[in-house]
């Protein structure tokens, strides 16, 4: 094993040599540099970033979205034995601060002037910070030089300076800073190791057909591990191409234009896509909706024989030719082999949409602290609802408690300045605390049931998931989001959002007046409609898990109103004290044990 991913990466340039590494959209169309071009720039920003002073340990922070700039930036900070310290580039100022000033960063590497002014608004907070790098435009003091400067001051930095500092590199010593998005609490600075970041990709890549032919498209936030996994040390271990997206509102136009042969999408894209593929199935003549729904039936059998190692029903190749192999086609995934999620929890009606779609979904488990995959599912080994085996060369046990716990190469060396943290999350054993329970079936599948933290634990002492109960809420349509309450309450209840175009049509069909979400909220018509499907899910329930009852909001949750993390993970806390008046008003003191029903 390499003792550093800079040692892989420059290893995998040099057999690449002039084949595509990174591409992008300019003027409308893609260009790409090649692998050797990829090396020279970051041997340059390493050189750059050594005549900036930056101290072996040293943090650089980078804040921007998906571009070369931003990988180079990372790779050329390790390379010069420094620490990349990634910030989501929704964060505020203040978050921005924290980050920097917590790491200790001398140096910035900012996108734009959107960025770069949220460096300056807490320019006071951060003494240490001496120079800041734009990815893009002019810089606006001393302090501050173009990207562009930075990789001409490597050329005058002597290379065996820069040789010097990968000699000194170390398997066991940080390489990079992940920061936790910070669901509850500040976010807390993940320390992986250079063997980490090593280990962790050739794992994941046992058993798995991938080579240096993939192509990959990143868009995701890259301050996230599972895109730096997807973006940067996946590719540069086995010499993939990777797209960058231009935007996520572009992302299906460039999906088409890329046609990833992987592609990973948190829970929320993948929902997204079936919301807008639902919407435009239902504007579809008749025969082809029954077309559709058959080949959708023999899609889902399909799949579910795939796992059991059976054979294919009678007409699937026919239901392939006719359906699926548009569907892929249209969404741009004609050559993906590995479709993947992980991230956060996923809806099973999510994953079997696309599995009757002949779009098999492999869900991957983990979390930072794991540098990303703690389970892995593959096409010799998946189950629908569960997360995959354990990662090769690894180990998972489920503690007494119920609670995952890991251990292996890829489990990182702590928080940073958080002993109390570290020792609450790694044990004496080495083993790794998740947080999370579940259950291994006899085939040793991983099956995730409960979040410890996020237990609900009602009035009466029942313990409730509200996971499992939300991804059956976004089974209904036209709901697009759902977050269950009743903590310590003697009944449980749902604030709601609402998809705008699913849940027009499901308001027509319903007899309502309302269009608009914000409408809707209100209208009789569709809220008796919506207490129908409720009272139908809740059918299926133990009495203690029904939801007695609801309210809509009238707008989605996004990152930028806050209740999302930068992966579309829902901040409980926040959404709990944003909509504390609307929860209050579903638990008035009279209350009792009634039916479901809206709150308006």
């Amino acid at each position: 094993m390499e003792k550093s991913i800079l040692h892989v990466f420059f290893k995998t340039a040099a057999r690449r040599g002039a084949a595509d590494a990174l591409r992008w959209k300019e003027g409308g169309r893609w260009t790409a540099i090649s692998w050797t071009e990829y090396a020279r720039r970051v041997r340059l920003a390493a050189r750059g970033f050594l005549a900036l002073g930056l101290p072996v340990g040293g943090a650089v922070a980078i804040i921007g979205n998906n571009r070369w700039e931003w990988l180079v930036a990372d790779l050329g900070t390790m390379a010069a034995a420094g620490v990349p310290a990634p910030i989501y580039q929704t964060c505020t100022p203040e978050q921005v601060a924290y980050v920097a000033g917590h790491c200790d960063a001398t140096i910035a590497v900012a996108e734009n002037a959107a960025q770069l002014r949220k460096l300056r608004e807490r320019k006071g907070e951060l003494p240490k910070l001496a120079k800041v790098v734009l990815m893009e435009g002019a810089p606006d003091g001393a302090d501050c030089m173009t990207f562009a400067d930075l990789l001409a001051l490597g050329e005058k930095t002597p290379d065996t300076e820069l040789d010097a500092r990968l000699a000194v590199l170390d398997p066991e010593k940080l390489a990079t800073l992940i920061y936790t998005s910070g669901t509850t609490g500040p976010p807390k600075g993940v320390m992986l190791t250079q063997k980490n970041l090593v280990f962790t990709p050739q794992a994941l890549l046992k058993g798995m057909d991938v080579g240096e032919d993939e192509q990959l498209i990143s868009y995701l936030p890259l301050s996230h591990i599972a895109e730096q996994m997807m973006s940067i040390h996946m590719p540069v271990t086995v010499g993939a191409t990777v797209s960058f997206a231009e935007s996520l509102e572009r992302l299906g136009d460039n999906l088409r234009e890329v046609r990833p042969t992987v592609f990973l999408g948190v829970p929320r894209v993948w929902e997204k896509i079936q919301a807008k593929m639902v919407e435009a199935g239902a504007q579809n003549p008749p025969l082809k909706k029954k077309i559709a729904a058959w080949a959708r039936k023999v899609g889902l059998e399909g799949g579910y024989r795939l796992q059991r190692r059976e054979g294919m029903p009678l007409f699937y190749g026919l239901a392939n030719k006719l359906v699926f192999s548009k569907v892929r086609e249209k969404l741009g995934l004609d050559r993906a082999r590995y479709c993947v999620t992980a991230a956060a929890p996923i809806a099973k009606s999510t994953l079997e949409f696309f599995l009757s779609l002949g779009i098999p979904i492999y869900e991957v488990y983990g979390m930072s602290e794991d540098t990303g995959p703690a389970t892995v599912s593959t096409p010799d080994g998946w189950k629908t609802g569960y997360v995959g085996r354990v990662l090769p060369d690894t180990e998972v046990k489920i503690a007494p408690d119920g609670e995952i716990c890991m251990r292996g190469a890829h489990v990182f060396a702590g928080y940073l300045k958080n002993p109390e943290g570290t020792a609450e999350a790694l044990d004496a054993d080495g083993w790794l605390h998740s947080g999370d329970v579940g259950e291994f079936d006899r085939e040793g599948f991983l099956k995730i049931t409960d979040r410890k933290k996020d237990l609900i634990i009602t009035a009466g002492g029942k313990n409730v998931a509200p996971q499992n109960l939300e991804a059956l809420l976004k089974s209904i349509g036209g709901i697009a989001q759902a977050a269950v309450i009743g903590d310590r309450r003697k009944y449980l209840t749902a604030l709601l959002t609402l998809d705008p175009e699913q849940s027009k049509r499901k308001a027509e069909e319903a007899g309502a007046r309302g269009h608009t979400p914000a409408e809707l909220a209100s209208d009789p018509a569709f809220l008796g409609w919506l207490q129908k499907q409720i009272d139908a899910m809740n059918a299926q329930l133990a009495k203690y898990e029904t939801i007695k009852k609801f309210k809509i909001l009238a707008g989605e949750w996004t990152v930028e109103t806050g209740e999302l993390t930068p992966t579309m993970k829902l901040k409980r806390k926040v959404v709990v004290q944003k909509y504390a008046g609307d929860i209050e008003a579903m638990y008035p003191p009279e209350a009792g044990d009634a039916g479901a029903s809206a709150s308006v």
